[in-house]
């Protein structure tokens, strides 16, 4: 038999980035009316508008990152704000995690790594912040859940004694720690339980809990990388529930290999090839109809 035909992607493009504009609606009220997925005529309806206001509160400037010789992420610009989400996407090894982690300075933490152009937060460079205040307004949640060996409490605790000049008290504590978790979602199903070991919860509670340690410095950015890959359907729909709540509050940036959550969370979409931003645009844009052929192929499934 011959040999499957090869399908050539074309990599000297220049990467396409599509103003934000309302989505013109259709008279049922749905979405544009003409757009369809990657060319195959089915519309991909997107989250729920945000009555929140756009803010921008972190701004990327020609970044590029390297390890060694490697470059990993080249000359990228991009818009991070809230009221909104933002979603990364690409195939593996694209560079969007190690862009994402660049954000509050954990690529550094990589001996061989080397970063370039400006990272801003209200205007602000990262470089110039002090490191543990920039990660206390710029939060990670990780893609496998981490809470701390120590009681869902103090999990959640844990970042305000720590912050602060002088150890609290547990009572002083108790209004921000459950105001954490009912931003997280989980107040209602840990009330009870607060004393009890983090490690028992569930894998889907655990996320959350973690999401509630992040929330609990009352950071302005929120990022999330892969934060439901080791999840079951149920604990994903309650962390997607949670993001879109999320954006009316503060910037959300999300990296996602599932396609479906981007297209259920994403306000705006960031499509990342070999280190380049390709295309960033709307959700409805870029699962609709892309401009840039890569982005087309990507989530046409050509490759991935």
């Amino acid at each position: 038999m011959p040999p499957p035909p090869i399908r050539k992607i074309s990599l000297d493009a220049p990467p396409v980035v599509v103003p934000v504009a309302p989505i013109p609606l259709d008279r049922n009220g749905n979405g544009n009316g003409t757009g369809s997925r990657a060319g195959t005529g089915l519309h991909t309806p997107g989250p729920p508008p945000s009555d929140a206001p756009v803010i921008e509160r972190m701004r990327c400037e020609a970044v590029t990152i390297a390890y060694g010789a490697k470059v990993a992420v080249n000359k990228v610009d991009l818009p991070i704000s809230q009221g909104e989400v933002l979603a990364m996407i690409g195939p593996s090894g694209c560079g969007k995690t190690t862009l994402l982690r660049s954000l509050n300075r954990l690529t550094e933490l990589t001996p061989s790594a080397a970063r370039g152009g400006l990272i801003a937060l209200d205007g602000e460079d990262i470089d110039r912040l002090e490191v543990t205040a920039l990660r206390k307004r710029v939060s990670m949640v990780f893609q496998q859940p981490n809470p701390f060996p120590m009681s869902v409490f103090d999990n959640v605790a844990y970042g305000l004694r720590e912050g602060g000049s002088k150890r609290p008290r547990k009572k002083e504590l108790l209004e921000p720690v459950e105001r954490a978790l009912t931003r997280a979602g989980l107040w209602h199903e840990v009330k009870d339980n607060l004393d009890h070991p983090a490690l028992r919860l569930s894998g889907g509670q655990q996320q959350r809990l973690c999401i509630a340690r992040a929330l609990a410095a009352q950071p302005e950015v929120l990022l999330m990388d892969e934060p439901c890959s080791a999840l079951d359907p149920i604990s994903t729909g309650k962390i997607e529930e949670l993001i879109l709540e999320l954006r009316e509050q503060i910037a959300v940036v999300i990296v996602t290999h599932n396609l479906q959550q981007a297209q259920r969370v994403a306000d705006r979409v960031a499509f990342m090839y070999l280190g380049e931003l390709v295309e960033l645009a709307s959700g409805e844009q870029i699962f609709n109809a892309p401009q840039a052929q890569r982005t087309r192929d990507y989530v046409g499934g050509a490759f991935g």
